[in-house]
Protein backbone atom coordinates (compact mmCIF):
# COMPACT_ATOMS: atom_id res chain seq x y z
CA UNK A 1 0.00 0.00 0.00
CA UNK A 2 1.58 3.40 -1.15
CA UNK A 3 2.75 5.69 2.10
CA UNK A 4 1.37 8.48 -0.06
CA UNK A 5 -2.07 8.58 1.36
CA UNK A 6 -1.30 10.97 4.18
CA UNK A 7 0.85 14.36 4.70
CA UNK A 8 4.13 14.41 3.04
CA UNK A 9 7.47 16.22 4.19
CA UNK A 10 9.96 17.08 1.48
CA UNK A 11 13.04 18.40 2.78
CA UNK A 12 15.35 20.58 0.78
CA UNK A 13 11.83 20.91 -1.12
CA UNK A 14 13.32 24.43 -3.01
CA UNK A 15 16.27 22.21 -4.23
CA UNK A 16 16.60 20.70 -7.74
CA UNK A 17 15.99 17.14 -6.99
CA UNK A 18 13.94 18.51 -4.36
CA UNK A 19 11.39 21.08 -6.26
CA UNK A 20 11.43 18.25 -9.29
CA UNK A 21 9.79 15.62 -6.44
CA UNK A 22 7.23 18.25 -5.33
CA UNK A 23 6.23 18.49 -8.99
CA UNK A 24 6.01 14.91 -10.04
CA UNK A 25 3.47 14.94 -6.73
CA UNK A 26 1.55 17.67 -7.89
CA UNK A 27 1.02 15.57 -11.28
CA UNK A 28 -0.32 12.88 -9.40
CA UNK A 29 -2.57 15.20 -7.86
CA UNK A 30 -0.77 15.82 -4.66
CA UNK A 31 -0.50 18.84 -2.66
CA UNK A 32 -0.86 18.04 1.47
CA UNK A 33 2.78 18.88 1.46
CA UNK A 34 4.95 20.18 3.89
CA UNK A 35 8.75 21.64 1.94
CA UNK A 36 11.88 22.26 4.19
CA UNK A 37 14.44 24.32 3.05
CA UNK A 38 17.17 26.74 3.44
CA UNK A 39 16.56 29.36 0.97
CA UNK A 40 19.34 31.50 0.90
CA UNK A 41 20.43 34.44 -0.99
CA UNK A 42 20.37 32.24 -4.28
CA UNK A 43 17.50 31.80 -6.69
CA UNK A 44 16.18 28.46 -5.85
CA UNK A 45 13.01 30.15 -4.43
CA UNK A 46 12.19 30.58 -8.07
CA UNK A 47 11.74 26.46 -8.06
CA UNK A 48 8.55 26.73 -5.82
CA UNK A 49 6.89 29.25 -7.27
CA UNK A 50 4.74 27.33 -9.90
CA UNK A 51 4.33 24.18 -7.22
CA UNK A 52 1.56 23.26 -4.80
CA UNK A 53 2.15 22.34 -0.75
CA UNK A 54 0.50 22.79 2.20
CA UNK A 55 3.42 24.91 3.95
CA UNK A 56 6.98 25.79 3.54
CA UNK A 57 9.23 26.11 7.31
CA UNK A 58 13.08 27.21 7.12
CA UNK A 59 14.88 24.15 7.61
CA UNK A 60 16.66 25.35 10.71
CA UNK A 61 13.19 26.37 12.71
CA UNK A 62 12.17 22.89 11.51
CA UNK A 63 15.56 21.31 13.24
CA UNK A 64 14.57 23.13 16.11
CA UNK A 65 10.78 22.42 16.87
CA UNK A 66 11.26 19.02 16.47
CA UNK A 67 14.30 18.80 18.76
CA UNK A 68 11.77 20.76 21.28
CA UNK A 69 8.39 18.64 20.65
CA UNK A 70 8.75 15.46 18.14
CA UNK A 71 4.80 16.11 17.55
CA UNK A 72 5.25 19.67 16.56
CA UNK A 73 4.38 19.23 13.23
CA UNK A 74 1.91 16.54 13.46
CA UNK A 75 1.97 13.25 11.77
CA UNK A 76 3.52 12.76 8.41
CA UNK A 77 2.90 9.47 6.14
CA UNK A 78 6.41 9.78 3.92
CA UNK A 79 9.14 11.89 4.93
CA UNK A 80 11.47 12.56 1.33
CA UNK A 81 14.49 13.86 3.31
CA UNK A 82 16.94 15.59 0.30
CA UNK A 83 17.83 19.05 2.05
CA UNK A 84 21.53 18.29 2.27
CA UNK A 85 24.54 20.48 1.25
CA UNK A 86 25.35 18.63 -2.01
CA UNK A 87 28.80 20.39 -2.96
CA UNK A 88 31.67 18.43 -3.13
CA UNK A 89 34.16 20.95 -2.98
CA UNK A 90 32.76 22.18 0.53
CA UNK A 91 35.46 22.23 3.08
CA UNK A 92 33.50 23.14 6.20
CA UNK A 93 33.74 19.26 7.27
CA UNK A 94 32.21 20.24 10.50
CA UNK A 95 28.89 21.56 8.62
CA UNK A 96 29.16 18.76 6.50
CA UNK A 97 29.03 16.53 9.45
CA UNK A 98 26.18 18.21 11.33
CA UNK A 99 24.03 19.25 8.58
CA UNK A 100 24.19 15.74 6.35
CA UNK A 101 24.89 13.48 9.09
CA UNK A 102 23.66 14.78 12.11
CA UNK A 103 20.40 15.81 10.78
CA UNK A 104 20.09 12.90 9.22
CA UNK A 105 20.30 10.91 11.89
CA UNK A 106 17.59 12.95 13.89
CA UNK A 107 15.30 13.24 11.42
CA UNK A 108 15.62 8.83 10.42
CA UNK A 109 14.83 8.45 14.51
CA UNK A 110 11.75 11.29 14.75
CA UNK A 111 10.32 9.36 10.94
CA UNK A 112 10.74 6.04 12.54
CA UNK A 113 9.34 6.51 15.87
CA UNK A 114 6.41 8.40 14.46
CA UNK A 115 5.56 5.18 11.77
CA UNK A 116 6.64 7.67 8.87
CA UNK A 117 7.93 5.99 5.24
CA UNK A 118 11.78 7.38 5.47
CA UNK A 119 13.38 8.10 2.18
CA UNK A 120 16.64 9.86 2.19
CA UNK A 121 19.42 10.68 -0.36
CA UNK A 122 22.48 8.64 0.06
CA UNK A 123 24.72 9.26 -2.82
CA UNK A 124 26.80 7.73 -5.50
CA UNK A 125 30.27 9.91 -3.98
CA UNK A 126 29.78 7.21 -1.20
CA UNK A 127 31.71 4.79 -3.90
CA UNK A 128 34.90 6.87 -4.12
CA UNK A 129 36.87 6.22 -7.05
CA UNK A 130 34.89 2.94 -7.88
CA UNK A 131 37.89 0.77 -6.69
CA UNK A 132 35.71 -1.23 -4.14
CA UNK A 133 32.59 -1.29 -7.15
CA UNK A 134 29.51 0.43 -6.75
CA UNK A 135 27.28 -2.17 -6.87
CA UNK A 136 24.55 -1.74 -4.33
CA UNK A 137 24.06 -5.14 -3.30
CA UNK A 138 26.51 -6.37 -0.90
CA UNK A 139 26.52 -4.96 3.06
CA UNK A 140 30.07 -4.40 3.00
CA UNK A 141 29.66 -0.79 2.84
CA UNK A 142 32.36 0.33 5.33
CA UNK A 143 34.88 -0.93 2.71
CA UNK A 144 33.91 2.47 0.47
CA UNK A 145 36.62 5.07 0.67
CA UNK A 146 34.62 8.33 -0.34
CA UNK A 147 37.06 11.04 -2.30
CA UNK A 148 35.86 14.04 -0.65
CA UNK A 149 33.88 15.51 2.94
CA UNK A 150 30.79 16.06 1.17
CA UNK A 151 31.00 11.59 0.60
CA UNK A 152 32.04 10.52 3.34
CA UNK A 153 29.12 12.86 5.52
CA UNK A 154 26.32 10.54 3.40
CA UNK A 155 28.83 7.46 4.18
CA UNK A 156 28.57 8.08 7.65
CA UNK A 157 24.82 7.91 7.73
CA UNK A 158 24.89 4.92 5.76
CA UNK A 159 27.06 3.50 8.50
CA UNK A 160 24.74 4.27 11.56
CA UNK A 161 21.75 2.91 9.75
CA UNK A 162 23.37 -0.14 9.45
CA UNK A 163 25.02 -0.31 12.73
CA UNK A 164 21.64 0.38 14.89
CA UNK A 165 19.31 -1.45 12.53
CA UNK A 166 17.67 1.02 10.19
CA UNK A 167 18.44 -0.29 7.08
CA UNK A 168 15.46 -2.63 6.62
CA UNK A 169 13.36 -0.16 7.34
CA UNK A 170 14.46 2.89 5.38
CA UNK A 171 15.38 3.28 1.87
CA UNK A 172 19.09 5.08 0.91
CA UNK A 173 18.77 6.45 -2.63
CA UNK A 174 22.04 7.03 -4.57
CA UNK A 175 22.25 9.35 -7.29
CA UNK A 176 24.59 9.46 -9.84
CA UNK A 177 24.80 12.04 -12.23
CA UNK A 178 21.22 13.81 -12.63
CA UNK A 179 20.93 16.83 -14.64
CA UNK A 180 17.43 18.38 -15.84
CA UNK A 181 15.41 21.88 -14.99
CA UNK A 182 15.18 23.63 -11.78
CA UNK A 183 19.34 23.20 -11.20
CA UNK A 184 19.79 26.83 -12.76
CA UNK A 185 20.63 28.26 -8.50
CA UNK A 186 23.46 25.44 -8.53
CA UNK A 187 26.09 27.24 -9.41
CA UNK A 188 29.42 25.53 -10.02
CA UNK A 189 27.91 21.99 -8.95
CA UNK A 190 24.94 22.76 -12.38
CA UNK A 191 25.39 19.96 -14.73
CA UNK A 192 27.89 19.67 -17.34
CA UNK A 193 24.42 20.55 -19.88
CA UNK A 194 23.21 23.71 -17.90
CA UNK A 195 26.55 24.96 -18.20
CA UNK A 196 27.69 23.96 -21.71
CA UNK A 197 24.06 25.75 -22.82
CA UNK A 198 25.39 28.62 -21.00
CA UNK A 199 28.75 28.93 -22.89
CA UNK A 200 26.84 28.19 -26.25
CA UNK A 201 24.89 30.82 -26.29
CA UNK A 202 28.18 33.07 -24.77
CA UNK A 203 30.50 31.72 -27.05
CA UNK A 204 29.03 28.87 -29.72
CA UNK A 205 31.75 26.71 -27.91
CA UNK A 206 31.96 23.93 -24.76
CA UNK A 207 34.94 23.56 -22.69
CA UNK A 208 35.50 20.07 -21.37
CA UNK A 209 38.35 18.67 -19.00
CA UNK A 210 41.14 17.04 -20.20
CA UNK A 211 42.63 13.33 -19.25
CA UNK A 212 45.08 13.16 -16.75
CA UNK A 213 44.66 9.10 -17.25
CA UNK A 214 46.47 7.71 -20.45
CA UNK A 215 43.67 4.95 -20.57
CA UNK A 216 40.94 8.01 -21.06
CA UNK A 217 41.44 10.06 -24.10
CA UNK A 218 40.48 13.57 -23.43
CA UNK A 219 36.54 13.84 -23.36
CA UNK A 220 35.91 10.30 -22.94
CA UNK A 221 35.76 10.26 -19.25
CA UNK A 222 32.73 7.83 -17.65
CA UNK A 223 29.47 9.14 -16.16
CA UNK A 224 26.30 7.45 -15.39
CA UNK A 225 24.18 10.74 -16.67
CA UNK A 226 20.25 10.28 -15.09
CA UNK A 227 17.56 12.44 -15.96
CA UNK A 228 15.80 14.41 -12.92
CA UNK A 229 12.65 13.01 -14.34
CA UNK A 230 13.69 9.64 -14.07
CA UNK A 231 15.71 9.79 -10.59
CA UNK A 232 12.27 11.56 -9.20
CA UNK A 233 9.84 8.26 -10.75
CA UNK A 234 12.54 6.04 -9.38
CA UNK A 235 12.19 8.26 -5.65
CA UNK A 236 8.84 8.05 -5.55
CA UNK A 237 8.37 4.42 -6.53
CA UNK A 238 9.93 3.14 -3.19
CA UNK A 239 6.49 5.37 -1.51
CA UNK A 240 4.06 3.62 -3.30
CA UNK A 241 5.65 0.51 -3.24
CA UNK A 242 6.40 0.04 0.54
CA UNK A 243 6.10 -4.01 0.83
CA UNK A 244 8.84 -5.67 1.96
CA UNK A 245 12.22 -6.70 1.95
CA UNK A 246 13.00 -5.78 -1.53
CA UNK A 247 11.78 -1.84 -0.92
CA UNK A 248 14.79 -1.18 2.10
CA UNK A 249 17.86 -0.61 2.14
CA UNK A 250 20.30 1.15 -0.28
CA UNK A 251 19.51 1.48 -4.07
CA UNK A 252 20.98 3.07 -6.99
CA UNK A 253 19.56 5.28 -8.96
CA UNK A 254 21.01 5.80 -12.43
CA UNK A 255 20.66 4.93 -15.61
CA UNK A 256 22.66 1.92 -15.75
CA UNK A 257 24.71 3.26 -18.71
CA UNK A 258 28.22 5.17 -18.88
CA UNK A 259 27.98 7.70 -21.67
CA UNK A 260 31.46 9.81 -22.10
CA UNK A 261 31.31 13.55 -21.69
CA UNK A 262 31.66 14.13 -25.58
CA UNK A 263 28.34 11.76 -26.20
CA UNK A 264 26.70 14.02 -23.63
CA UNK A 265 28.24 17.01 -25.18
CA UNK A 266 27.34 16.40 -28.53
CA UNK A 267 23.70 15.55 -27.84
CA UNK A 268 24.14 19.42 -26.32
CA UNK A 269 24.81 20.67 -29.29
CA UNK A 270 22.64 18.50 -31.55
CA UNK A 271 19.29 19.93 -29.47
CA UNK A 272 20.31 23.66 -30.48
CA UNK A 273 21.05 22.61 -33.98
CA UNK A 274 25.05 23.35 -34.02
CA UNK A 275 28.15 21.48 -34.83
CA UNK A 276 30.29 20.75 -31.78
CA UNK A 277 32.49 22.74 -31.00
CA UNK A 278 34.94 21.46 -28.38
CA UNK A 279 38.03 22.92 -26.20
CA UNK A 280 39.90 20.51 -24.19
CA UNK A 281 41.38 22.58 -20.98
CA UNK A 282 43.55 21.35 -17.79
CA UNK A 283 41.64 20.23 -14.94
CA UNK A 284 42.37 22.03 -11.95
CA UNK A 285 44.86 20.54 -9.21
CA UNK A 286 42.19 20.80 -6.74
CA UNK A 287 40.21 18.26 -8.22
CA UNK A 288 42.74 15.58 -10.01
CA UNK A 289 43.05 13.65 -7.26
CA UNK A 290 39.53 13.54 -6.14
CA UNK A 291 38.19 12.89 -10.11
CA UNK A 292 35.69 10.12 -11.25
CA UNK A 293 37.13 8.71 -14.20
CA UNK A 294 34.15 6.19 -14.48
CA UNK A 295 30.92 5.91 -12.93
CA UNK A 296 28.24 3.18 -14.14
CA UNK A 297 25.35 2.57 -11.59
CA UNK A 298 24.41 -1.14 -10.94
CA UNK A 299 21.00 -0.96 -11.30
CA UNK A 300 19.82 -4.79 -10.97
CA UNK A 301 18.81 -4.41 -7.09
CA UNK A 302 16.01 -1.51 -8.39
CA UNK A 303 14.65 -3.33 -10.53
CA UNK A 304 14.26 -5.87 -8.11
CA UNK A 305 12.40 -3.83 -6.07
CA UNK A 306 9.90 -3.54 -9.18
CA UNK A 307 10.48 -0.40 -10.50
CA UNK A 308 9.78 -1.65 -14.30
CA UNK A 309 10.29 1.77 -16.33
CA UNK A 310 12.20 2.21 -19.24
CA UNK A 311 15.53 5.22 -18.98
CA UNK A 312 14.85 8.69 -20.77
CA UNK A 313 17.77 8.20 -23.70
CA UNK A 314 20.70 10.43 -23.17
CA UNK A 315 19.63 12.40 -26.49
CA UNK A 316 16.29 12.31 -25.92
CA UNK A 317 16.16 13.78 -22.29
CA UNK A 318 19.03 16.30 -23.42
CA UNK A 319 16.58 17.55 -25.78
CA UNK A 320 13.63 17.86 -23.28
CA UNK A 321 15.76 19.81 -20.86
CA UNK A 322 17.23 21.87 -23.79
CA UNK A 323 14.28 22.94 -25.67
CA UNK A 324 11.39 22.85 -23.29
CA UNK A 325 13.47 24.06 -20.16
CA UNK A 326 16.45 25.84 -20.80
CA UNK A 327 16.09 27.47 -24.18
CA UNK A 328 12.37 29.34 -23.04
CA UNK A 329 14.00 29.72 -19.21
CA UNK A 330 11.33 28.01 -17.91
CA UNK A 331 11.30 25.80 -14.43
CA UNK A 332 8.42 22.39 -13.78
CA UNK A 333 5.66 23.07 -13.62
CA UNK A 334 5.62 26.19 -15.79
Amino acid sequence: MSSLNGRILVTGGAGFIGSALVWALNQRGLSDIVITDFLGSDEKWKNLVPLKFADFVDAADFRQHLARNASFFGKFSTVFHLGACSATTEKNAAYLADNNFGYTKELAAWSLASGARFIYASSAATYGDGAQGMDDVGEEIERLRPLNMYGYSKHLFDLHAQRVGWLPRIVGVKYFNVYGPNEDHKGDMRSLVNKAYQQILATGRVQLFKSHKPEFKDGEQMRDFLYVKDAIEMTIHFAEHPEGQRSAGLFNLGSGEANTWLTLTNAIFAALGKPPQIDFIGMPEVLRGKYQYYTKAEIAKLRGAGYERAMTPLAEAVRDYVQRYLAPGKKLGE
